[in-house]
């Protein structure tokens, strides 16, 4: 029993151990606090250019898709079908904003990095392929079939 459960406390310890669980958890926190500095340019730029032309908060730009649309006083719909576009809208604002600063900040510059790292290090050789060993394969068997002080190889008996 002891070392099941020293086995699977081990194996949990390798898991979390793991690079890539390491830098998906790292990637979990940067991303909860660019999330914040995204919103804030939401709230900060992109609504008050939009305010500029109607209403700063893109969430009350609606339609009514059907019948007279009537609100109670808490905001609520209680009659007719309400669509509000400006939520969607919004929310496909941050989204874009926030792909386009992952890519320019931080996508962008660690490729050329990696590139410039990549450029510094020489060359691996080139792999050589399965049909180049079959031909070695071969001439190592020829040659070893072949008589002492001969260039030829025996006939098949």
């Amino acid at each position: 029993m002891t070392t099941t459960k020293t086995g699977v406390l081990g194996g949990f310890k390798a898991f979390l151990m793991r690079g890539n669980v390491i830098d998906l958890a790292v990637a979990v926190v940067i991303g909860a606090a660019f999330t914040n500095i995204v919103n804030s340019v939401v709230k900060g730029v992109i609504n008050p250019v939009v305010g500029a032309f109607g209403t700063k908060d893109l969430d009350h730009y609606a339609s009514c898709l059907k019948g007279p649309c009537v609100k109670n006083a808490a905001g609520e719909v209680t009659k007719g079908v309400f669509i509000q576009w400006g939520s969607v809208l919004s929310a496909t604002l941050t989204f874009l904003i926030t792909a386009a600063v992952v890519y320019f900040l931080m996508l962008l510059p660690m490729k050329r990095w990696q590139d410039r790292q990549a450029a510094r290090t020489p060359a691996a050789p080139a792999k050589e392929t399965e049909l180049e060993l079959l031909k070695q394969i071969r001439d190592a068997l020829v040659e070893q079939r072949r008589e002492p002080g001969s260039e030829t190889v025996p006939a098949q008996r």
